[in-house]
């Protein structure tokens, strides 16, 4: 079974969340989705400053198996990236709830974040 933090939020399309503390919301692909992948060998991230919709294409991982697209899982504003996956993006593979991490977000509504699935529901998905 795969690693799936409680802590997190998820969405079906194998992203997890995490509020911090200043408001904004950090996003990167589930272990689940980094399993399936394989190997990841490239990561090619937002922007700071792109506005993202959910549901729009934000990021894409690159895994010897597969290209595939990683959606905005909540509206806002990209304010920052994970710039280290950029020389070292196997870091998803090993950990990707931590180092791993892709964006963070300023929500748009932060009350989107508990609409969200929890670690149960999104288990139950999978």
């Amino acid at each position: 079974m795969s690693n799936v933090p409680s802590e997190l939020k998820y969405v079906a399309s194998h992203e997890w969340l995490r509020m911090e503390d200043d408001g904004t919301i950090t996003v990167g692909i589930t272990d689940h989705a980094q399993d399936a992948l394989g190997d990841i060998v490239y990561v090619e991230l937002p922007d700071v400053g792109d506005t993202v919709a959910v549901d729009d294409e934000v990021a894409v991982v690159e895994s010897v198996k597969a290209a595939s697209d990683v959606y905005a899982p909540i509206t806002g504003e990209v304010v920052a990236i994970n710039e280290a996956l950029e020389d070292d993006p196997e870091v998803i593979n090993t950990d990707p709830y931590g180092d791993g991490w892709m964006y963070r977000i300023k929500p748009d509504n932060a009350d989107d974040f508990d609409s969200l699935l929890s670690a149960e529901e999104y288990q139950a998905d999978l």
